[in-house]
């Protein structure tokens, strides 16, 4: 079993900046590929980030030019350096982990809130 556990939320004003954390546990494969998703009130979940293993990166076009993705594979844990927020920003920000070895694996972690105010 897997287990992601994230951190780093908070309430920021527009313009300021927050930084996400998410550690993965368990039986992980190393080419899996770690990434951010979040959900708005009232809205579908949707992909914010992703970055492989091997460091590759894709990025909504929303927050592209603001949000950083990172990773460390020694301590399975990736990372959001967000940037000039936006009260669109606003959120619960998922992490997420995945690969796939004979079979597909997704793991989620419990979501962190992320509110911008205006």
């Amino acid at each position: 079993q897997v287990q992601l556990v994230e951190s780093g939320g908070g309430l920021v004003q527009a313009g300021g900046s927050l930084r996400l954390s998410c550690t993965a546990s368990g039986n992980i494969f190393a080419g899996n590929t770690m990434g951010w998703y979040r959900q708005a009130p009232g809205k579908q979940r949707e992909m914010v980030t992703t970055i492989t293993s091997i460091g590759s990166t894709n990025y909504a076009d929303s927050v592209k030019g603001r949000f950083t993705i990172s990773r460390d594979n020694a301590k399975n844990t990736v990372y959001l350096q967000m940037n000039s927020l936006k009260p669109e920003d606003t959120a619960v920000y998922y992490c997420n982990i995945n690969w796939r070895w004979k079979t597909s694996y997704n793991y989620w972690g419990q979501g962190t809130q992320v509110t911008v105010s205006s």
